[in-house]
């Protein structure tokens, strides 16, 4: 749902009811993740995409028959071997489904709005959602913010609440998305809701899924050179906050790089000093210069960053290994280095280096092989997007 806070933050502020349909979980091989979401307001209006097209007809209907109804529910779509004509996943895969109303005048609306706005804002927030316990609670919202406070709630006792925010809060500091399962003894039901005492224990405890809203990972490219117009607008289209860095004030300019976040004249490695970075930056270093990248890898490489690539020849790339050891990094170190960089597609010009660049990127990150898939026998789709047991009883 949070991959279309732009759009559902817009409608709550027109005062618009709609209901929102968000993948909760998947097995085996399906088109896309937990976390995506497609989104009917009253008037038939459709934004975003659970499936790709497989069984986008059907959530429609769910989404319209929530809004007419209030009632959030829980559905399978999976592939049918029976029935030709069936509504399902065509690549074999499953998907369970969440449908939740968002409608004026309702306790989940407040919690919603916030998250939304919160997220089209670039901030990071979380909302944890019951998608299996009470029947009367599917769906029910709480909205959690990075200092760990929260909104909303689950519709239990305010010990569930503190629970399930800090299991979300764990969630968010990675930027993950996924379900969470609580114990019978952590989910304690009380009517009222008080702070203390009394209440009973839901059998079998609860399951919440979990959706992570962070800022855009960082991509730094370094190296104002006519490669890097072309990876930075490739970063962008991957959905990169995109910095260029180079120390030569001539060649690092707004007129050359028009697509990039930032533009920064500075010495990189003085930069990279400087500047932010967490687990999913990518840092690419296109300067091929050992006065430039030498220094600036022997930063980088001692950074818990996602991905450090250099561009250059073998022959660049042996001469600056001999120059990192030297200047004292280790084997653990120089194995994160991706020299030279990108996959090996026999790319010429700079857009199709950019390409193998970003196939190098992607790959590293959800652990592909680079190979073609007609040689391949692993799942298109990798680990990481594993079904609930919970949800595949």
């Amino acid at each position: 749902m949070l991959d279309l806070a732009t759009e559902l933050s817009a409608w709550a502020e027109e005062g618009r009811d709609f209901a929102v349909a968000t993948v909760v979980a998947v097995g085996g091989s399906a088109p896309r993740g937990p976390g995506a979401a497609l989104a009917v307001d009253g008037e038939g209006t459709v934004i975003g995409s659970v499936s790709g097209g497989c069984v986008e007809g059907a959530v429609y209907d769910l989404c319209v028959q929530a809004l007419k109804d209030g009632e959030s529910v829980l559905e399978r779509f999976g592939f049918s071997d029976d029935d030709a004509f069936a509504v399902g996943l065509t690549c074999g895969g499953i998907i369970d489904v969440l449908v939740t109303p968002v409608r004026t005048g309702t306790t989940a609306r407040a919690a919603f709005q916030s998250a939304l706005t919160t997220a089209a804002r670039g901030e990071p927030v979380a909302t944890a959602r019951i998608v299996h316990g009470p029947a009367d609670q599917l769906g029910a919202a709480l909205l959690v913010r990075s200092d760990g406070s929260y909104e909303g709630g689950l519709g239990g006792h305010a010990e569930l609440d503190r629970t399930a925010a800090a299991e979300a809060c764990a969630l968010l500091e990675t930027g993950r998305t996924g379900t969470v399962r609580l114990s019978a003894s952590e989910a304690r039901w009380g009517s009222p809701r008080t702070e203390s005492g009394g209440g009973s224990y839901c059998p079998g405890g609860l399951t919440l899924f979990v959706e992570s809203s962070t800022p855009p990972p960082r991509m730094i490219v370094f190296g104002a050179i006519d490669f890097a117009t072309a990876l930075v607008r490739v970063g962008k289209f991957l959905g990169y906050h995109v910095t260029v860095c180079d120390a030569r004030a001539v060649f690092a300019t707004r007129a050359r790089f028009p697509e990039a976040d930032d533009i920064v004249v500075d010495w990189p490695h003085r930069y990279l000093r400087r500047t932010p970075t967490d687990p999913r930056t990518v840092l690419c270093v296109l300067t091929h210069d050992a006065k430039f990248d030498v220094p600036l890898l022997e930063t980088a490489l001692r950074l818990p960053v996602a991905y450090i690539g250099a561009m250059g020849s073998r022959r660049t790339h042996t001469d600056r290994d001999r120059r990192l050891r030297e200047a004292g990094l280790g084997e653990h170190e120089l194995a994160r280095l991706r020299s030279p960089i990108g996959l090996d597609l026999g790319a010429r010009t700079p857009e199709e280096t950019a390409l193998s660049i970003a196939a190098e990127i992607v790959a590293l990150r959800h652990g592909g092989t680079g190979m073609p898939l007609t040689e391949t026998q692993t799942p298109i789709h990798r680990a990481g997007q594993r079904r609930d047991p919970e949800l595949a009883a």
